[in-house]
């Protein structure tokens, strides 16, 4: 990333995608995320990678004569294309950490709560000591009330999240420098029907990007005491 003007603004030398926040720590998070999710960056990334590997493909012809007294040594053993693409991809690095297998799950999504409204933000801070766990949703603890698909409840132990307030917009998404969030549909809520459900929670290093950047105020990240 490419300093534009001052610490409020960061231009993308690959793609030039223009970053701005008021906050210089958030903005940090911000630039580490984007370049981990530049398309051009990853592209000449990939082509470059794929170049490697072509050029250590290549083999230097061998004599005939060699050939031959190879060939009457050993029958020559056929390689399905199927496996030589597999070869392909285990050459080249993985740009993104395979998702996490699911935990337990107790909350559903769907339901006959249907007679909710949008609430506005921000979060309870306290919540814990207001509200009962009600489940959990691939392991992710879910607080009550639930009453889905209108009233979601508040979700996370550390890094939670008012799914009953959020609106997403994506700020969190965006900010967080280690892709806790992902995108999870809620079909049928009130607020928006999805929601940034923090599948990779047991990575957060506390950093703050995302409760600072969330416009509905609808985040609060609770530290390891």
């Amino acid at each position: 990333m490419k300093r534009v003007s001052s610490q409020s603004e960061y231009i993308c030398a690959d793609c030039g995608s223009l970053l701005g926040h008021s906050n210089p720590v958030t903005l940090l998070s911000m630039k580490e995320v984007h370049d981990q999710l530049c398309v051009t960056k990853r592209q000449k990334l990939l082509a470059e990678l794929s170049a490697k590997v072509a050029l250590s493909k290549t083999v230097t012809p061998e004599p005939a004569s060699r050939l031959a007294q190879q060939s009457k040594m050993s029958p020559p053993v056929a390689q399905s294309d199927q496996s030589l693409s597999v070869n392909r991809e285990a050459e080249l690095p993985r740009l993104n950490e395979a998702r996490p297998s699911g935990g337990n799950t107790t909350i559903s999504l769907t339901g006959s709560g249907t007679s909710y409204s949008k609430i506005d933000g921000p979060i309870d801070p306290s919540f814990k000591t207001k509200r009962q766990p009600a489940g959990t949703f691939q392991g992710i603890k879910v607080w009550g009330p639930v009453d889905p698909p209108g009233q979601l409840g508040i979700w996370g132990e550390e890094v939670c999240v008012d799914f009953d307030i959020c609106v997403a917009d994506g700020a969190c998404i965006e900010a967080c420098p280690v892709n806790v969030y992902e995108w999870l549909e809620t079909p049928g809520h009130p607020a928006s029907e999805k929601k940034p459900f923090m599948i990779r929670e047991k990575d957060c290093i506390f950093c703050m990007a995302c409760e600072n950047v969330c416009p509905p105020q609808c985040v609060k990240i609770f530290q390891k005491g």
